[in-house]
């Protein structure tokens, strides 16, 4: 499938009418963004509505001492709930976004978002119910932070990262920054989930043991 063809991509453009599609597809542009590349940041105001084709982007936030929570990540596929929420109310991001893979995205300037989103209600509703679905998202993640246990976070957020080798290239500070604690509790609960057989872990480098016990522990309550 070429580019010209990425309505096909989304399950939410797919759907809807023809016509739409092909306004969509006059009217969008592709951009593109290296690996490690800044895709937007707190001094930029959003003026078009994002859909990322291929790649990964990942949106944090950090505090004014340096620590940093990883919010969500944008997939091929999906689009960003913090673009659209600020390019509605005009207001600059609180947040960054890096990408953290080459990243190929479709942005639709906010004029024909205007125009279609009250022209059409398919579009209206397909742009919507993606927006529902990530603030849902969003609030499990204050939930987690807030209530959640720390160990229970990290073993879930271990198995996510984990390549299909179950190994890990990332810091102590990076898993920190995923789950918004500092390095020093992130360090000592590696070195009880290492005591434990659960992981091996090197400089840098991160090996799951035991997956099956680090699941049971993901899952706990």
């Amino acid at each position: 499938m070429s580019i010209e063809d990425w309505t096909e991509s989304f399950v939410g453009t797919r759907n809807l009418p023809r016509n739409v599609r092909d306004k969509l597809l006059r009217e969008a542009r592709v951009v593109k963004f290296a690996k490690g590349t800044e895709v937007f940041g707190p001094e930029n105001i959003p003026d078009s509505l994002m859909f990322l084709y291929s790649g990964c982007i990942r949106v944090s936030q950090s505090s004014e001492s340096g620590r940093e929570i990883v919010l969500y990540r944008v997939e091929a596929g999906e689009s960003c709930v913090l673009t659209t929420a600020c390019m509605l109310s005009e207001e600059a991001y609180n947040a960054e976004g890096v990408a953290e893979t080459e990243v190929v995205a479709i942005t639709l300037p906010k004029p024909s978002f205007d125009r279609l989103a009250s022209e059409e209600d398919s579009f209206r509703a397909f742009v919507f119910q993606a927006y529902s679905r990530r603030l849902i998202d969003l609030l499990r993640v204050v939930d987690d932070v807030a209530f959640g246990r720390m160990d229970v976070r990290l073993a879930q957020r271990l198995l996510d990262l984990a390549d299909e080798d179950l190994q890990l290239k990332v810091t102590h500070q990076t898993l920190a920054g995923e789950l918004g604690t500092a390095r020093e509790v992130v360090s000592r609960i590696l070195n009880d989930f290492q005591k434990r057989n659960l992981i091996g872990q090197t400089r840098g480098q991160i090996s799951i043991l035991n997956m099956s016990e680090l699941k049971r522990l993901a899952e706990s309550v």
